[in-house]
């Protein structure tokens, strides 16, 4: 696994750097500030981008949507110190794969982007239902919005894969769970995302916490 980190601190990038070259099959592509993230993505094809939200003179969320614009676009999730809900909200609208806070202890913090690696959606703490609502509450309604009709409209494949999106599991893991492989999986998903109307799968499993009024899948 190859990971570029972005961050305008270098004792940010050299703390990170540490952590996940330490950890197994991980590793840090390289490390730079947010005006070389484009070219540093094109050059080396990470698998995921860890994207500083709050860089002067390259705003994290202008560098995710450039990222995001690739022709093969790497999985970002962003780095943040601070919970601002106008920047979750921008962020997952525009491709983030979810947020990792910079206080995350260090064992989850390379799990988490292992998931994210993987396929996954990660809000730090991983696993916590609570903090993936709290993530996709901001998400907002596609247009038109969705009714009971377009989850109606839903194979029955397509609905169980919509759950375990919402519960938080990789694709590795759905594929397991439901007994297919991961390419079937990945077709799934992206038929999920042409009926919802919505572009990453944070979005996916916004649409299940508001059917659920919040409580996420049963």
């Amino acid at each position: 696994m190859r990971v570029l980190v972005v961050d305008d601190e270098e004792l940010v990038r050299t703390a990170l750097q540490r952590l996940l070259d330490s950890a197994d099959a991980v590793t840090v592509a390289a490390t730079c500030d947010g005006a070389d993230a484009l070219e540093a993505t094109r050059r080396l094809a990470p698998d995921v981008v860890l994207l500083d939200i709050d860089m002067p003179g390259a705003f994290g969320l202008d560098v995710l949507r450039t990222l995001r614009a690739l022709p093969a676009p790497p999985v970002v999730a962003m780095l943040t110190a601070l919970d601002r809900a106008d920047h979750v909200e921008r962020a997952l609208r525009d491709g983030a794969s979810g947020f990792l806070l910079k206080t995350t202890e260090p064992r989850l913090f390379v799990d988490a982007v292992r998931l994210l690696a993987a396929g996954g959606v990660i809000c730090t703490p991983p696993g916590s239902a609570a903090v993936l609502a709290r993530c996709t509450a901001g998400v907002p309604a596609p247009t038109p919005p969705r009714s009971s009709d377009d989850l109606a409209a839903l194979t029955p494949r397509e609905h169980e894969v919509l759950t375990l999106i919402a519960a938080g599991l990789s694709n590795t893991d759905i594929a397991t769970h439901l007994g297919m492989g991961v390419t079937t999986v990945k077709t799934h998903i992206g038929a999920l995302k042409r009926k919802l109307a919505v572009t990453s799968r944070v979005g996916l499993a916004a649409v299940v916490h508001r059917a659920t009024g919040g409580q996420g899948p049963a």
